[in-house]
């Protein structure tokens, strides 16, 4: 599927920032940890782990998109951060393009489907498996 006709909350150019509890929220891990992590998931997933955002640079967090209020009632490990909406609260995830000059975001995994979102379960048994 992959087209940018069907993933409409992905920018056509560029970056954006969406607003977390829209379309997805999101779990950041940053550094090698969470580029680990990714791959832990893609190897439990036979490869479409669902779609997750790295950066470049400064904490060089990888982004794990996951489904509305789908972290929320969990205990997550220290250095977990969850981006998620909820009353006086906001956090806004960023998402790049599909091809182009995304810089210094670009997709660890892209996404393959318009609802296919990381599996919130899954991600935190492969959390709880590189402790």
């Amino acid at each position: 599927m992959d087209t940018q006709s069907d993933l409409k909350w992905i920018p056509l150019t560029g970056i954006q920032l969406r607003k977390a509890g829209v379309q997805f929220d999101a779990v950041r891990v940053d550094g090698d940890d969470g580029r680990a992590l990714a791959d832990r998931l893609a190897h439990m997933t036979g490869g479409a782990p669902g779609p997750v955002v790295q950066e470049a640079t400064g904490r060089r967090g990888v982004y794990f998109l996951v489904t509305v209020g789908s972290t929320s009632h969990r205990p997550w490990p220290p250095g977990i951060t969850r981006l998620t909406a909820g009353p006086g609260h906001i956090s806004y995830i960023p998402v790049p393009a599909l091809d182009g000059l995304t810089w210094p975001l670009s997709w660890r995994y892209r996404p393959t489907d318009p609802d296919h979102r990381v599996h919130t379960l899954l991600l935190r048994s492969a959390l709880h498996s590189q402790e």
